[in-house]
């Protein structure tokens, strides 16, 4: 049988397809795809930051301990829903962890894992991340529930949810600075 040009760049392109689907090269693929095309988060207008109606959301750590989300009322917290098999998530975790190693000591990061605790572990491991990572034990409060991953939040020491965001973004960039700074000093 012949192939013509044609049927040639097909088979190409149905090779390149699968191996970016299919392939843990293509997991990479789609986080560089995720990084680069990242964009600044948002701030909610005022008057539309709604409050935490309960702070009563129990969690457990990494390493076990059980915690419970109210003890840290009157703190600027950053909340990110994730998983290891979520590329724009793991697209963001660099970010993350530049900025947990600026602010970790002055706002209060929970990154919350929809995943089984040692991949979790491995992830963190291969990375070389020391971020502060949380299993749910209870239902999240209405106002932090999402349907997809990654969902991010930022709190302020008010309570109110300053930021709301789905997908990938630039957490480490001079706007998300800024905003931390703003908030810290309120």
């Amino acid at each position: 049988m012949f192939l013509n040009k044609k049927k040639f760049f097909n088979l190409v392109f149905i090779a390149l397809l699968a191996v970016l689907l299919f392939t843990p090269v293509g997991f990479k693929v789609k986080v560089l795809v995720n990084r680069l095309l990242s964009l600044n988060p948002s701030e909610i207008e005022k008057n539309e930051q709604l409050a935490i109606s309960s702070s009563n959301w129990l969690l457990t750590s990494q390493n076990g301990a059980k915690i419970n989300f109210k003890t840290f009322k009157g703190n600027v917290v950053v909340i990110n829903f994730w998983a290891t098999w979520c590329p724009p998530c793991i697209a963001e975790m660099p970010d993350f962890n530049r900025l947990y190693t600026d602010y970790g000591d002055r706002v209060t990061f929970l990154f919350i894992a929809n995943d089984k605790k040692e991949k979790v572990t491995s992830y963190l491991t291969d990375e070389g991340y020391d971020l502060p990572v949380y299993y749910k034990t209870s239902k999240e409060p209405q106002e932090l529930y999402s349907k997809s991953i990654p969902a991010t939040f930022i709190i302020g020491k008010n309570g109110g949810v300053v930021v709301s965001e789905t997908g990938s973004k630039n957490w480490d960039g001079e706007k998300a600075r800024l905003l931390l700074d703003r908030l810290l000093e309120e």
